[in-house]
């Protein structure tokens, strides 16, 4: 971040400084108070922790395996003793903390219509207190609510689906199905009708959990074409009749399932209780690349991986408070929840619209959940950071003159401090408080996956938010484990080492001309092994070749990514196996590279990037941001709302211009930049099916939109 030039030369020499100043009365604090702790844990600086090895190969060939320093001998894969499967390791947490509160949900005060100046009409809320419930009474609920499944005849091993919004009952619900073991099958409340049929039709369900707005909005329009559903159970408790339904088909709330298990001849069955290797949930991806497939995942595989995240969650336990908005239905945020359950951290409810006081569903002048709630640990993807980033970019600029430069040196300044191990208690107080409180000013650790995270946005979340944020690299076949940074490893760009569940392997790429004998790094396919990875994918031998087991025993996944080991152990991913296109001229161009390369650019909100092997050149589908787009077409004179405007050419070219300085900065090749774009007028949210609930682009689908638009790009008409 730069500061700006346009101040008077005495002006500027007096904020330098006041920084040099600065430097001195910060540092006293942070040598008495931060060396302290430091040599109390015995652990050294910050500095000298993230520059140690992180993991090693044990055989020696730049190939791998790669396992953490801590794992070398044997890979671990339980958190507590005995605690093999997941209703164990629940039980474990509510006989530990049983009074402590569990999850939360916030109380609805009031909900009315508010219309906007384009006459549009948006619900918003004013919402209370979190309620609690505490790990006895969530196991209670859990206990009541499988049972009851049990008395309605569900029998153990065959499938349950749970189609939901993230909220309490949803881990209740799933909780309640693993003591039973009922296979849970989880969708994607965004999945769309075909893939929803799909999911249910080739599981043999006859059970499935919903809300009342999913069951009306959603599943209510396909229920003939799942001939096999009996029952839906309904987490809200009104209304309690539901007529209208085909015959057939029984609707129920989830007070009346949990009554049923109240009864004395439906108690529990210790024949039912799972084995480590039952399956736990079978996890319908969100068909980025097609039709979604089910990753069955046993009980033991999600506790090695929930066992290798919470090792690099320094200090985790019953003082953290973790906030869920993200769907329950991706592992990232159902491995994050079951590891604070473990730890018995409290878990607040939350929702990408009520998230932060500005966020698009709460009243103005109300509290969002972030500010209410005040949470230590966060999972977010990408996209929600690139947002908070540009949106503070964005108030930056609306600052004085002096405002931003003392912002700017101030940023700079704790960059610098941070890359020395240094912390910065008086910036952290009077410069960063008002961004840092955007999440409720107590945020401790942030944890990003889902999609790479790019080292602009993780420096400006490390700075401005006072905290590490954690990059991690897994997928649902490795259940979200693989990868995570240390806490104290500010470099960006990184996965960090292997997690001490899982090691990695990296398999030569001839095509792509990547081998592990590449210098200065070894480069390759990464392989993730160890017990965290799944059983591979539902009634769907065809996709299961990437997965295999070697000769020890062990199962591996060829993730199709493409990575790069560092000296110390650390994994940096590069490219993705299709994702590379190979242009008419021979050059190979990493289409995810663009798109991360260019989505720090203020006038791009999302970016498809576009290449056809017959064509010479990257094309681009790009979604602008209505506040720059709005000030650059002014600037230009160029006058329209925001659909015309992304219809005109005029302004096509002025954003491919601003687009290609923004490529050449990041120091794109030219073959890499899009030499032509499509500006999209509406944001690609995963309820229009262009990107999933991750916010990963659906590719396909992007194509199958802008056809036409290809064509008039590529010249065909």
């Amino acid at each position: 971040m730069k500061p700006k030039e346009d101040l008077n030369p005495l002006l500027l020499l007096l904020f330098h400084v006041a920084v040099w100043l600065y430097s001195i009365l910060a540092f006293l604090p942070s040598y008495l108070f931060g060396s302290v702790s430091e040599s109390d844990a015995g652990l050294g600086s910050e500095q000298e922790r993230a520059r140690r090895l992180k993991a090693q190969s044990v055989t020696g060939n730049p190939a791998g395996p790669y396992r953490a320093i801590g794992a070398t001998k044997r890979l671990v894969s339980s958190l507590h003793p005995g605690a093999d499967t997941l209703d164990k390791v629940f039980e474990y947490a509510s006989r530990r903390f049983p009074d402590r509160d569990c999850l939360g949900t916030r109380e609805v005060i009031k909900e009315e219509d508010e219309r906007q100046a384009n006459g549009k009409v948006f619900k918003k809320v004013i919402l209370g207190q979190y309620r609690w419930l505490s790990y006895a009474e969530t196991h209670r609920a859990a206990t009541r609510f499988g049972t009851g499944l049990a008395a309605l005849g569900q029998k153990a091993h065959n499938n349950m689906a749970i189609f939901c919004e993230t909220r309490a009952e949803w881990v209740i619900a799933a909780q309640g199905c693993f003591m039973q073991n009922f296979p849970l099958v989880t969708l994607y409340s965004t999945l769309g009708g075909p893939a929803i049929v799909h999911a249910l039709n080739e599981t043999e369900v006859t059970k499935i959990i919903t809300s009342r707005e999913l069951l009306e909005t959603r599943l209510k329009l396909i229920l003939l074409e799942v001939p096999r559903l009996q029952d839906i159970i309904v987490v809200d408790d009104t209304p309690t009749k539901w007529p209208g339904y085909p015959r057939g088909i029984s609707v129920h709330n989830m007070a009346a399932i949990q009554e049923l298990g109240t009864k004395p001849d439906t108690g529990p069955s210790d024949g039912n209780r799972p084995v480590p290797s039952d399956i736990a949930v079978i996890m319908y991806t969100s068909g980025s690349t097609g039709i979604p497939k089910g990753v069955m995942i046993s009980h033991s595989n999600i506790i090695a991986g929930i066992t290798g995240m919470a090792e690099r969650i320094a200090n985790l336990g019953e003082t953290d408070t973790y906030i869920g908005y993200l769907p329950l239905a991706h592992v990232l945020e159902l491995s994050a929840e079951l590891v604070c359950v473990a730890h018995g951290c409290r878990i607040g409810y939350s929702s990408p619209l009520t998230l932060a006081d500005q966020s698009t569903k709460i009243k103005k002048g109300s509290q969002g959940d972030t500010s209410v709630l005040q949470p230590t640990l966060m999972a977010a993807v990408p996209e929600i950071m690139d947002r908070i980033y540009k949106n503070v970019m964005s108030k930056l600029e609306e600052m004085s003159s002096p405002q931003r430069t003392l912002f700017t040196l101030a940023f700079n300044y704790k960059l610098e401090q941070l890359s020395k191990g240094h912390r910065t208690p008086l910036c952290d107080k009077f410069v960063f408080k008002k961004v840092r409180s955007l999440l409720g000013g107590k945020i401790r650790v942030l944890l990003s996956g889902g999609a790479p995270l790019s080292a602009t946005t993780q420096r400006f979340m490390n700075v401005c938010f006072c905290c590490p944020v954690g990059q991690g690299y897994g997928l649902t076949e490795t259940c979200g484990a693989g990868t995570i940074s240390e806490m104290w490893d500010y470099s960006t760009g990184r996965v960090g080492g292997p997690l001490v569940c899982s090691e990695i392997k990296l398999k030569d790429w001839v095509e792509g001309v990547y081998r592990s004998t590449d210098t200065p790094n070894p480069r390759g396919e990464i392989l993730i092994g160890g017990p965290n990875v799944t059983m591979g994918y539902y009634k769907n031998k065809a996709n299961n070749q990437d997965f295999f087991v070697d000769d020890n025993g062990q199962r591996w996944f060829c993730t199709g990514d493409i990575g790069e080991m560092h000296p110390d152990g650390c994994l940096k991913i590069i490219d993705r196996k299709k994702d590379l296109v190979k242009l008419q001229a021979g050059e190979y161009v990493s289409l995810g590279k663009v798109e991360s390369m260019l989505k720090n650019c203020p006038l791009i909100d999302n970016i498809c990037a576009y290449a056809n092997s017959d064509e010479t050149y990257v094309i681009g589908f790009v979604v602008p941001n209505q506040k720059t787009l709005l000030l650059l077409a002014e600037q230009y004179c160029i006058r329209g709302s925001m659909e015309e405007l992304c219809n005109n050419r005029a302004m096509e070219d002025v954003v491919l211009q601003v687009i290609t300085d923004a490529a050449l900065s990041a120091q794109l090749e030219r073959f890499e930049i899009p030499r032509k774009i499509r500006l999209s007028p509406e944001p690609w949210t995963p309820e229009t099916g262009l990107v999933t609930d991750a916010f990963k682009l659906k590719r396909q689908q992007l194509k199958s939109k802008y056809q036409d638009d290809i064509e008039r790009m590529y010249g065909a008409k």
